[in-house]
């Protein structure tokens, strides 16, 4: 298993760190606060990104293509010419569109029981109860719960590792970077697919790549905006990030995931939070 290169490194100024990065999570509630708290932190995101420069951000409505943003940035290669630098996992799907358009509600206002869920049906089966996978202080995994991975790539020569700081190089201070992203449903099905598999890296050519990504999933959306997480809803994220998302969900079995939970060489062992779904145009790039 291979380490995380960068465990925590400075950059333009900013400390970061596996909590607040590409994913950042926040303590459980049971409760969900009132719409005026999301109303508040999108005036407040509005507020400090105004006259600001900052780019376009994400997560977004894959299914909406309209955006007034005007800061461009050089779309990155194809992921097969990069470097699989993480993967990790939202609970809940950050964006929204295709097969995962069904709200779960504000969640906690700090990203948890928040997102957009599979808005299609599972069988009985399917659903029948498990212990939770991947537990966390804000709960675990259990059948019939969506999340949205993100493969993270970077154009710099890097090795698979644990956060955005494995993503990044002392030696190029401004990689370029592409998330592949696949919503999976989770199910009590030994025949799903195996998120082992789906996580598998390898280095094929000259880069390291996930091998198993989907291929049926749809052709995936491609866009201009930003890394993601609950660290942003009140505040612009800075970097800039080429999307692909795919609109059709996977199943997936759960046991499977819950395994991969206990050892991986991203250490990953929870799901992350959801920022809220960026829907300001002065945010969004003006998809084609």
């Amino acid at each position: 298993m291979k380490s995380s290169k960068i465990a925590m490194l400075t950059l333009m100024g900013a400390t970061l760190s596996s909590t607040a990065v590409f994913a950042d999570s926040a303590a459980h509630t049971d409760h969900a606060v009132a719409d005026s708290v999301i109303t508040e932190q999108r005036a407040a995101l509005a507020k400090n990104t105004t006259g600001e420069g900052f780019g376009p951000q994400s997560p977004r409505d894959i299914d909406a293509k309209v955006g007034e943003n005007t800061v461009q940035f050089s779309t990155a290669p194809k992921s097969s010419q990069m470097n699989l630098c993480n993967i990790h996992f939202h609970k809940y799907a950050e964006h929204k569109g295709g097969e995962f358009t069904k709200f779960m509600g504000n969640g906690d206002g700090m990203g948890n029981g928040t997102g957009f869920a599979y808005s299609g049906k599972l069988s009985a089966d399917e659903l029948k109860p498990t212990a939770p996978a991947c537990p966390s202080s804000h709960g675990g995994l259990v059948p019939g719960d969506t999340i949205e991975v993100h493969y993270v790539h970077s154009t710099a020569d890097v090795v698979p590792g644990e956060s955005l700081g494995a993503c990044l190089s002392p030696s190029i201070k401004n990689p370029q970077f592409r998330v592949e992203a696949q919503v999976y449903v989770l199910v009590n099905d030994e025949s799903a697919l195996d998120f082992a598999k789906l996580a598998e890296v390898r280095e094929q050519g000259n880069y390291y790549q996930a091998v198993n990504i989907p291929k049926n999933s749809g052709s995936p959306v491609e866009y201009a905006g930003s890394t993601t997480g609950p660290k942003y809803n009140e505040e612009g994220s800075p970097f800039q990030v080429t999307w692909s998302v795919r609109p059709k969900v996977q199943k997936v079995n759960i046991a499977t995931v819950g395994e991969w939970c206990k050892g991986n060489e991203f250490n990953e062992d929870h799901a992350h939070g959801v920022r809220n779904l960026v829907t300001n145009p002065a945010l969004l790039s003006n998809m084609k």
